[in-house]
C-alpha cells in the first residue's frame, strides 16, 4: 500500500471510531411538547459543532487523568445523583467512552435482593469500590436510601434516619483510606424533565427507560423535592461535598461536569514511550485455513 492511500485509510479509520458519538448523539433529538422533532436551526448547528469540538477536547484531557490514575494509584469515586431523566447517564456515558474500561468502570446497582436486604446497608456498595489506578463512576449510589427509598416508603423512619447518621462517617473514612469521593446531583426543572418524558414516550428506542418507577416519580416531584433538600443539607460535608450541575441543556451539562471533574484531580500528563508497530513474522510453511462457508456471518451490507 502507498504511503498516500495507507494515510487516507487511516484518516476514514479515525472518523468511524469518532461516529460512535454521533450515535449517541440520536438520543438528544430534540422534542417539541407533543412529541414531535425540531429541526435543528443554523445557529444550533453551529452551536453543536462547538459542542464536538469541546468534548473531544476534554475528552482528551480525560484521557491524561486515566494515565495519571493509573501511574500514581489514585483512587476515584464519583457518584452522580438526580431526577429520572435529568442527563446521568449521558454524561456517564461521555466520560467513559474513550477510556480504559479496566480502569474506569461503572456501578448502576439493582434494588437489592432478600440476602442484601438483610445486610448492612453499604455493604452491597463497598464490594465496588476502586483499588490503586482505578475510577469507579456510581450512576446512583448509596443515596437511593435517601430519596426514591424515602419518597416510595421502601425504608423505615428508623433506617432513614441511620443512614444520616452514618453516611458522613461512612464517607470520611473512604476519604481517610485514600479515596477521592465526588458526589454530583444533576439538576432539572419540571418542565425539563416533563419534555424529556414525553420524548421517551415517542421514541421505541427510548422507552424501555421509563419504569413504572420513573413513571410514579413524575407524580411526586414535590415529595422528590423534599426529599432531596434534606439529603443535600444532612450530607454536604467538607470532606465530599455536594456540586449541583445545571442540568437543562443536556450538552452543556456534561461539558461542565467534565471540566469541573477534571478540574478537582491533580493530574497531571504522563509521558509514554513511542509506540513503533512490529513487523509481523513470516514463515514459508505457514498457510492459513479456510473457513467454511457455513459458519459466516451472512453479509447484508
Amino acid at each position: 500500500m502507498d504511503p498516500e492511500e495507507l494515510q487516507k485509510r487511516l484518516h476514514r479509520e479515525t472518523l468511524d471510531s469518532y461516529d460512535e458519538e454521533l450515535e449517541l448523539e440520536l438520543e438528544d433529538r430534540p422534542f417539541d411538547a407533543n412529541g414531535n422533532e425540531i429541526a435543528l436551526t443554523d445557529a444550533q448547528k453551529q452551536e453543536r459543532r462547538r459542542y464536538f469540538g469541546e468534548l473531544l477536547r476534554l475528552q482528551g484531557e480525560l484521557v491524561k487523568l486515566q494515565d495519571w490514575v493509573v501511574a500514581s494509584g489514585h483512587k476515584l469515586v464519583i457518584l452522580f445523583e438526580g431526577r429520572d431523566a435529568a442527563g446521568k447517564g449521558g454524561v456517564i456515558k461521555r466520560i467513559t467512552q474513550r477510556l480504559n474500561p479496566r480502569v474506569a468502570r461503572v456501578a448502576a446497582l439493582p434494588a437489592p435482593n432478600d440476602r442484601e436486604r438483610t445486610q448492612w446497608y453499604f455493604q452491597r456498595y463497598v464490594a465496588h469500590l476502586p483499588g490503586a489506578g482505578e475510577i469507579v463512576l456510581f450512576d446512583r449510589s448509596w443515596y437511593n436510601r435517601a430519596g426514591v427509598e424515602r419518597v416510595m416508603g421502601f425504608c423505615s423512619d428508623e433506617q432513614y434516619e441511620e443512614f444520616f447518621r452514618s453516611v458522613p462517617e461512612f464517607e470520611r473514612m473512604l476519604v481517610r483510606s485514600g479515596i477521592q469521593l465526588v458526589k454530583y446531583w444533576f439538576s432539572i426543572s419540571d418542565e425539563e424533565q416533563h419534555l424529556r418524558f414525553l420524548a421517551r414516550i415517542q421514541d421505541p428506542l427510548k422507552q424501555w427507560k421509563l419504569s413504572p418507577m420513573d413513571l410514579e416519580s413524575r407524580r411526586r416531584w414535590e415529595d422528590y423535592t423534599r426529599a432531596k433538600e434534606v439529603m443535600l443539607e444532612r450530607t454536604h460535608i467538607s470532606e465530599a461535598p455536594w456540586w449541583v450541575v445545571a442540568g437543562d441543556d443536556k450538552k452543556n451539562a456534561r461539558l461542565n461536569c467534565i471540566a469541573h471533574l477534571l478540574s478537582l484531580v491533580p493530574y497531571e500528563e504522563i509521558e509514554h514511550t513511542s509506540v513503533e508497530l512490529p513487523q509481523r513474522v513470516r514463515h514459508k510453511d505457514y498457510v492459513r485455513r479456510p473457513v467454511p462457508k457455513d459458519m459466516h456471518v451472512p453479509e447484508k451490507y
